[in-house]
């Protein structure tokens, strides 16, 4: 499992150790952030070799992608096969193709629609792409929620999210933002209870968030994703400086001046971790109009809110009577969380399975189980831990003194 950064978020650590808890086999890690490929691992008959997604952290700067490109080539001969977990493919998208080149990646884990593939990876790609999601259900975290289930559901409507996203996530990124906007009004004038925020103060993080959506009766959401593609990253460094220069311009100016003609010609959305956390917590969502990778349904899993919210009067109708609702959160709990199907588990076996077959095309070389490669297991596991040690103190000590030291620069 080869990635490339100090994982500092809940999700991401479940992601990544994913595999050493749910794989039926030996895993090894190799965190390219602190070292290069060592020279050892030629000794040791890998199977296979995962990209994961932390890898590819660095994308959002192309020159800075390459230099880890650099870094990971020596890893093209190592393997039987090399697939990679990629997500955001409307970054650098060309940088990342020319990753899965130089570096011969049979297969590819891809978080965007099938309708967009070609768009990203080209019609003649020579590798297998295979769909995944954003995140998955994590057992402990679904426990926790569970364990909330016992809170008052004092909350109507809660919500939260960014106020100003970036704009090179095209107009689809602002809809999140308007959706908060637009109910809020008229469902307080209705006397109902809101908790719909996008201001930046107001994030919950952990299990405050776990207990502010169990608290919640309803809760408001938009797919995941973009309406742009951003081939080589030029479009958000034009973006950003734009921004900078300009940080009361609306997206109609920001478009007109860096990316016009471009938004909505790209459809890259995808249903996120917290749909199915909202399942999880068997909180009723109200979602804008969207595909959510053909898991969640209009009608069976959630209240369908048009994206021009013309029917947002029979929408706050039905939330206010609440008509419906616990048989529709009833039905999501059974189909998304009780199914098991979107569990981390399932993620694991999603990639596995693909992998074994294409692995199983190039042959069965012969293994020999040699001193020197036990001798290689056991030092990458010291390694691991030292990685973790470090991470530990990265997320303890490194991250909080640059927290402060921005809040003593922004006095």
């Amino acid at each position: 499992m080869v990635y490339a950064a100090y994982p500092t978020r809940a999700t991401l650590v479940d992601a990544l150790l994913a595999f050493r808890r749910y794989a039926p086999c030996r895993v090894f890690y190799l965190n390219l952030r602190v070292r290069r490929v060592p020279w050892y691992l030629r000794l040791v008959d890998f199977d296979l070799v995962v990209f994961q997604t932390l890898f590819f952290a660095t994308r959002w700067d192309p020159a800075a992608f390459r230099a880890r490109i650099e870094r990971a080539a020596p890893l093209r001969r190592i393997g039987r096969l090399r697939v990679a977990l990629p997500q955001d493919e409307f970054i650098n998208a060309d940088g990342v193709n020319d990753f899965l080149e130089r570096l011969d990646v049979g297969a590819v884990f891809s978080v965007q629609p099938a309708h967009e593939w070609d768009t990203i990876y080209g019609a003649r790609r020579s590798f297998a792409v295979h769909p995944v999601l954003t995140g998955y259900l994590d057992d402990e975290r679904v426990a926790k929620l569970e364990g909330f289930q016992q809170l008052p559901r004092d909350i109507d409507i809660g919500y939260r999210t960014s106020d100003r996203p970036p704009a090179w996530l095209g107009r689809h990124g602002y809809l999140k933002a308007d959706v908060a906007r637009v109910v809020d009004p008229p469902a307080r004038a209705r006397g109902l209870v809101t908790d719909i925020s996008v201001d930046a103060a107001d994030t919950l993080l952990g299990d405050d968030w776990y207990r502010f959506l169990c608290r919640c009766r309803y809760t408001l959401g938009v797919e995941g994703g973009t309406s742009i593609i951003d081939r080589t990253g030029e479009i958000r460094r034009r973006t950003d400086a734009y921004a900078a220069e300009h940080p009361n311009a609306t997206f109609e100016e920001i478009e007109a001046a860096c990316f016009p003609g471009i938004d909505g010609t790209f459809r890259g959305f995808a249903i996120s971790p917290r749909h199915l956390e909202a399942c999880a917590a068997r909180v009723c969502q109200v979602l804008t109009e969207g595909e959510y990778g053909g898991i969640l349904a209009p009608g069976r899993h959630y209240i369908e809110l048009k994206r021009d919210f013309s029917n947002l009067d029979e929408v706050l109708d039905r939330v206010q009577s609440g008509e419906g609702r616990e048989e529709m959160t009833a039905r999501a709990y059974d189909d998304i969380v009780g199914s098991k199907r979107y569990t981390y588990q399932a993620f694991v076996d999603v990639v596995l399975g693909p992998s074994a077959t294409l692995i199983g095309a190039r042959g069965t070389p012969h293994r020999a189980h040699s001193a020197a490669a036990t001798a290689v297991y056991l030092w990458m596991r010291a390694v691991e831990h030292l990685d973790r040690v470090l991470t530990v103190l990265y997320r303890t000590v490194v991250v909080p003194f640059r927290r402060r030291r921005r809040r003593a620069v922004a006095r």
